[in-house]
Parts: C-alpha cells; structure tokens; sequence
C-alpha cells in the first residue's frame, strides 16, 4: 500500500466534484504502476452504472486485454458498494484500499460485510481508513453545496 496511489484516486476524486459528481476516485495499480484511473461520472452519462471502481475495471481490463485483474490493487477514496463490491469480487482484484467508510452503501465493512458471505470465487484483502479525513471531507463539502 502506498499513499502516493490513495493520493491519484484523491485527485480523480477532485475532478468528479468540479464536474458536479459525487467526488469518488479510483486507480487500479499492477507492478507498482498505475494502469487505470477514474471518477464517477453518473450525472453525466445519466445512469446508475457509472462509478468509479466499475469505470476503473473497465479501462484496466482493456489495458491489461483480460478480465482478470489478478496481481493488481484497486484504491478508492470511499468504501464501495454493493455493486462495485461485485466487480472488484468477480474481476479477481487482489487488495481494496479505501479512504473513508459509508455508512449508507458501503459493502465492505459498514453493511454488507461480504467476507461473511460465504462460497464467494474471491476474498481480496481489504485495507480502510487510508487519507480518511480528505476522503470524507471532499464528501461533505460536496454535499454541502447540495443542501
């Protein structure tokens, strides 16, 4: 884990709250490189499917030309969701690394918990709490322009 990859996704973060997006980064790294980078782009392409992590697995698997993210390390300034938690799951990502926790979505650790769920193809390693008070506090701002 290292904070310079947190620090990309933070960034990715930033460019989704200038164009009005819930402000959520990612990268995916493999070697010690950053393959992929993304933010969520809901609004703009008006659906639901638009996250971070699932735009970030898409450009890494076309880098990579295979589904299968093995060996590879996905940081995400907010704990995913359900959905995202699928992806990661299902695409073979070795480690989450995430800024601050959700309390309404996340799937990780604050809900779902889905390393209780049993018979799953895939367990990546999970490490929270990484640039936690930036990662909640673009959040918040953003919100605040919301209210």
């Amino acid at each position: 884990m290292k904070k310079e990859f947190m620090e990309a996704a933070y960034r990715e973060a930033l460019k989704a709250f200038k164009e009005d997006e819930v402000p959520v980064g990612c990268v995916i790294v493999k070697d010690d490189e950053i393959i992929a980078r993304a933010h969520n782009r809901k609004e703009k392409r008006s659906c639901a499917l638009f996250h971070a992590e699932i735009e970030c697995i898409n450009k890494a698997t076309r880098k990579l030309n295979n589904w299968n993210l093995k060996g590879c390390e996905l940081y995400v300034t907010l704990e995913p969701c359900m959905m995202c938690t699928g992806a990661i799951v299902n695409s073979r990502i070795d480690k989450i690394i995430y800024g601050c926790k959700d309390p309404k979505g996340g799937a990780l650790v604050s809900n779902i918990r889905f390393k209780r769920i049993r018979g799953l193809n895939h367990y990546p390693e999970i490490k929270g709490g990484v640039m936690a008070a930036e990662c909640s506090l673009i959040l918040k701002d953003f919100f605040k322009t919301k209210r």
